[in-house]
């Protein structure tokens, strides 16, 4: 994997700190490249190689043992003496007490780099806008078609009274800019013309297209939904016909480019993201006019797949501003099967989901146009069934009291449980299961592990899959101690920067087929740590872990390169990766790892360290919640917590199962 320092480092903005006005990044980038750390600290430490690194006296503590330590392919320096560590800059900064600018200036006068501000060639500015005309092109087309919806005697007679009709506002329609294509075959090309616009750009996006007969409007003569980005850009369109016609298609999108796959893009999140983080909950719809009609009757925590099966990208995107998310489908047999893809696909990712059906024959654009706004508010929060009651209603309709298939649909709500990443959300479903089928919880339990275990890679309490336990050493666990995390977090965030693009073989499934995958180090300890929600009490290490998450986003795996230059970190990153800290005495005495091998026992080391982790934290909550319990006043009840106990219990109990560890009385 790649790792792009530059633009991570300096967040995109093209110059930092006190320097926006005189160094640029691409300076700053050449400074660190050229600078060689050996060298510079060699003008104030007498080094001496040592293995693969530098060694000297302390140049902050009198030592007369070396405890100065510089490895020159990490680029970094620790003083074990004094606990000061970083980049080349950093030792400027804290060995002649430079300031950050003063350390660069310094390095760029050794290296003869010239920090000057250079105007960029019209070759440079071609390729660095070529991207951005793309955005443009959007909104030229963009603004075309609103002008043509309120300002032509066509737009305004077909497209805008359509609009009407079906009860839209004007602060509706400004608000999703909506607008409208006129029939003409050439009248967006023909406003480019008029206007000296390239039409280059527009071809490129699709909005121009080329047959034998010349250049055609794509969206001629339809009803225009803009599709923007989550920061508001408008990166594509989709258009509805306005004709009766069933040889034309009802709906077009936008091909996808450079800048919209529509994997990754939600109809309305730009406009619903805020209200979704007040609601915590986000109503996910079908259709471009489900969003509307819902925004235009006040749910304006609504998005859409925009026609499209729903994707993962669109999943995450969804999970960055909540965990709860209630699908509103179709109540025909096509939105049905829409909805069961969508839960277990939802469920899948940790999401906490419900599903609210229409009438028959309704839809949420349909049946917002016929309730009040009220009603409609009123409908939306009485009609939500957990997933359970979902596929139980309906399946269940199709059983007609016949055992077999009684005993199928169980099956199915099993595989749906099995496939939920978080053990108490599993646990909740599985008690639901058993009460509405009035079975044995233990049963449906012991069900459940078998399907997880029988795959051999998706275990119990992760969406990612799972280390044999088998190959754990058994060890006891002391309950009722209160864990400092500290040195967890810090085991964590050590293996991620120090391996964190390194592969560790895995089993998963796919489609029901089950194949080896290498999932990269960093990655399963991010999703394992997010499946159960867990965060880090120490900031820098959340930072870190924060950093990785982006990168990982952007399809990246970041290494401790990446945190070198940043000044906030490097000192953390020296402490975690330098030879004499690599591994603690702590790690290797309760896990039995020896610093040769640990490398190749990555699948091993990394999973211990999330599970016990996991397993910390869960007995800490269980000894908050039994401290809660003695606090509580004699007028309310214990049973509540009494019951959380009970399943954060069952939850602990399942860390050391994986673990192979022994809960000690």
């Amino acid at each position: 994997m790649c790792v792009q320092l530059s633009n991570s480092i300096f967040n995109s903005k093209k110059y930092i700190f006190d320097l926006k006005k005189l160094i640029p990044q691409e300076t700053i980038a050449k400074i660190f490249d050229s600078a060689d750390i050996v060298e510079v600290i060699g003008d104030f430490v007498n080094l001496k190689k040592s293995g693969s690194n530098f060694k000297g006296l302390s140049p902050f503590a009198n030592e007369k043992t070396p405890s100065f330590m510089v490895s020159p392919g990490k680029r970094i320096f620790k003083d074990f003496s004094s606990g000061k560590g970083g980049n080349v800059v950093t030792f400027l900064m804290e060995h002649d007490h430079l300031s950050y600018p003063d350390a660069l200036r310094w390095l760029a006068n050794k290296y003869n780099i010239e920090i000057v501000e250079k105007e960029e060639t019209e070759d440079q500015l071609k390729v660095k806008h070529q991207r951005e005309a793309l955005y443009l092109a959007h909104q030229f087309a963009n603004e075309f078609f609103k002008n043509s919806l309120k300002e032509s005697d066509e737009g305004k007679s077909i497209g805008l009274s359509y609009l009407k009709k079906r009860g839209y506002h004007l602060k509706t329609i400004d608000e999703f800019e909506i607008g409208y294509s006129p029939e003409n075959y050439n009248a967006l090309e023909n406003k480019a013309k008029e206007t000296s616009y390239s039409i280059e750009p527009l071809k490129k996006v699709g909005l121009i297209k080329e047959n034998e007969k010349g250049n055609y409007d794509f969206f001629r003569g339809r009803i225009i939904f803009p599709i923007h980005n989550i920061t508001g850009r408008i990166i594509g369109f989709g258009g509805r016909t306005l004709r009766k016609d069933n040889k034309v298609a009802k709906y077009f999108n936008s091909p996808e480019s450079e800048i919209y796959n529509k994997s990754h893009v939600l109809y309305g999140l730009f406009q619903s993201k805020n209200e979704i983080i007040k609601n915590d909950c986000c109503f996910l719809v079908e259709g471009y006019t489900d969003v509307i009609s819902l925004h235009h009757n006040n749910i304006k925590n609504t998005v859409s797949s925009s026609g499209t099966s729903l994707t993962d990208g669109q999943i995450r995107l969804i999970k960055r501003f909540t965990n709860n998310v209630v699908i509103l489908y179709d109540s025909d047999p096509a939105g049905i099967n829409a909805s069961f893809r969508g839960v277990d696909m939802l469920l899948k990712a940790g999401l906490n989901v419900k599903v609210v059906l229409f009438p028959t024959g309704e839809d949420p654009d349909s049946y917002a146009h016929q309730v009040s706004n009220e009603d409609l508010k009123l409908y939306l929060n009485d009609n939500q069934i957990d997933f359970i009651s979902f596929k139980t209603n309906h399946l269940m309709e199709k059983t007609k009291n016949d055992p077999a298939n009684i005993s199928k649909t169980i099956n199915e709500i099993i595989n749906s449980i099995s496939i939920i990443p978080n053990v108490v959300s599993r646990s909740v479903y599985i008690k639901k299961t058993a009460q509405v089928f009035e079975m044995d919880e233990q049963l449906l339990i012991n069900e459940v592990q078998k399907k997880l275990r029988s795959k051999d890679g998706i275990n119990a309490t992760s969406s990612l899959p799972s280390i044999s336990k088998n190959t754990l050493p058994s060890k006891p666990f002391e309950k009722g101690i209160k864990h400092d995390l500290n040195y967890q977090e810090k085991d964590l965030i050590r293996l991620m920067l120090n391996y964190g693009a390194h592969s560790i073989p895995l089993k998963v499934e796919n489609e029901n087929e089950e194949s080896i995958e290498e999932y990269p180090l960093a990655q399963y300890i991010i999703e394992e740590i997010l499946t159960d929600k867990l965060s880090y009490n120490n900031e820098k290490y959340q930072l870190v872990f924060d950093e990785f998450l982006e990168g990982l986003q952007k399809g990246l795996i970041l290494n401790e390169q990446h945190f070198v230059q940043n000044n906030h970190l490097t000192g953390l990153v020296a402490d975690l990766t330098t030879s004499e800290n690599v591994l603690s005495l702590n790690w290797k005495k309760k896990h039995q790892i020896h610093t040769k091998v640990e490398s190749e026992r990555l699948k091993q080391a990394a999973h211990q360290s999330v599970y016990i982790f996991k397993l910390r934290v869960t007995e800490n909550l269980i000894l908050d919640k039994q401290q809660l319990l003695k606090e509580l006043d004699s007028t309310e009840s214990p049973e509540p917590i009494m019951e959380e106990i009970k399943e954060l219990i069952k939850v602990r109990n399942i860390f050391a199962d994986e673990l192979g560890i022994i809960v000690t009385q």
